[in-house]
């Protein structure tokens, strides 16, 4: 890997830990529980057109495994990893159809990361009650991978390929 391949995760990997810090400060959550604007996604939907997917999938884990020890708990490392590990898989799979834009693999991102984090509550809980939230995540996702996506459209558009 070049030096500053190495650099620009780095840095990378240090904005997706700024802006999860950022996002656990926006209380959206007094509407609806568990809602979030999704914000370090951003960095992976670059990273995922600017990068090697292995580094982006690297860039997500470790911001997963980062948050978890800085600002959270066992559970939510289980709920993060679950949703950040479905939402990669999507987002790669989508980006390599070359069928969809930022603003696509960024709603379908949002959207996975909800059912993946779903599908851990209802494992760990075990319960599939968890299951009527459903709606209201993907409605919320939906909404903040549209902006997510935009935002990263313009990002991938400005800075040119490493």
């Amino acid at each position: 890997m070049k030096t500053k391949t190495v650099a620009l995760t780095g840095l990378l990997i240090a904005l997706a830990l700024i802006l999860s810090y950022l996002e656990s400060l926006v209380p959206l959550s007094f509407a609806v529980p568990g809602i979030k604007l999704g914000l370090p996604n951003l960095v992976i939907v670059f990273a995922l057109y600017r990068l090697r997917p292995a580094t982006a999938a690297a860039i997500s884990l470790l911001r997963v495994a980062l948050v978890a020890l800085l600002f959270g708990s066992v559970l939510s490392l289980a709920y993060s990893a679950a949703g950040a590990v479905l939402s990669y898989c999507v987002m790669l799979l989508l980006r390599r159809t070359g069928r969809f834009g930022c603003t696509g693999v960024s709603v379908a991102g949002a959207v996975a990361h909800n059912l993946g984090q779903i599908a851990a509550a209802a494992v760990l809980l075990q319960t599939a009650s968890l299951t009527w939230y459903l709606p209201v995540l993907c409605l919320s996702g939906t909404v903040a991978g549209v902006c997510i996506g935009l935002l990263a459209a313009l990002l991938v558009k400005r800075i040119p390929q490493i």
